[in-house]
């Protein structure tokens, strides 16, 4: 038996209403289906698709899903299947899965998925509880089938950000850093000047080792406790020298 999914409250109530965004260049452009006339439209809608799940605007013939691409165009699946297959490829668990926590894969997968954010923490957190349990594919299949995403998108859209009145679009955020950029970060950290100053300060500091010297004690007269034939008072004398550590 599985663990059902916990229940969770949305931060907001905005959800709830429809929006009141004026279209402009940030309203999204709605690729369905129905609406390819020719082979030219279906192509776009397959980039459009791989664009939204890898978040890739220069997709490499690596990444590219050929068997899915050819489902798509002879009518054999769905858009929701391809955009399925595309979240359970190779591709997607190379740039999302295997570089990030189940909290940054919740949060990525609504993103691509359902065309919006988190609600909150408990939402990530719920949603992660079916990452360990029904591994990746089995929260993909959760999502793709949910009723929230039958009503946004049905069989035949591709998703989208839903609301796009807040941030930048959720397709233009990657999922981690590369080399080049945590380079890049590092010059500009130097640039500014804090990591700089704190190795000038490093290196100013002048570190001096403890020294173990020698150090020749006075004569120390101790009584004698030898049970021998001296009588009682008789004190010997012995010299004795002892090393200490002192800076």
């Amino acid at each position: 038996m599985s663990i059902p999914l916990l229940e969770y409250q949305p931060i907001s109530q905005n959800q709830r209403v429809p929006g009141y965004e004026v279209p402009g260049e940030d309203t999204p452009y709605v690729y369905r289906l129905e609406d390819c006339t020719d082979n030219t439209d279906l192509e776009e809608l397959i980039w459009a698709a791989y664009r939204q799940v890898f978040s890739e605007h220069v997709i490499l013939q690596s990444s590219r899903q050929g068997d899915l691409e050819s489902q798509l165009k002879n009518r054999s699946i769905t858009v929701r299947d391809f955009i399925r297959g595309l979240a359970k490829s190779d591709v997607y668990r190379q740039l999302v899965v295997e570089t990030n926590s189940n909290y940054r894969i919740v949060e990525l997968s609504l993103k691509r998925l359902l065309g919006r954010a988190p609600y909150g923490k408990e939402e990530e957190i719920a949603w992660s509880i079916k990452i360990a349990t029904l591994g990746v594919d089995g929260f993909v299949d959760l999502l793709v089938d949910s009723d929230e995403y039958t009503t946004n998108f049905g069989d035949s859209t591709v998703p989208y950000q839903r609301r796009r009145y807040k941030d930048r679009p959720f397709n233009l955020v990657t999922p981690r850093y590369g080399d080049y950029w945590r380079d890049r970060l590092e010059e500009q950290r130097y640039k500014w000047g804090d990591i700089n100053n704190f190795m000038e300060m490093a290196r100013s500091i002048k570190i001096t080792p403890n020294q173990v010297v020698s150090v020749q004690t006075a004569n120390i007269t101790i009584p004698d406790m030898t049970r021998d034939s001296k009588p009682e008072g008789v004190l010997a004398s012995i010299s004795t020298s002892a090393s200490f550590p002192v800076r």
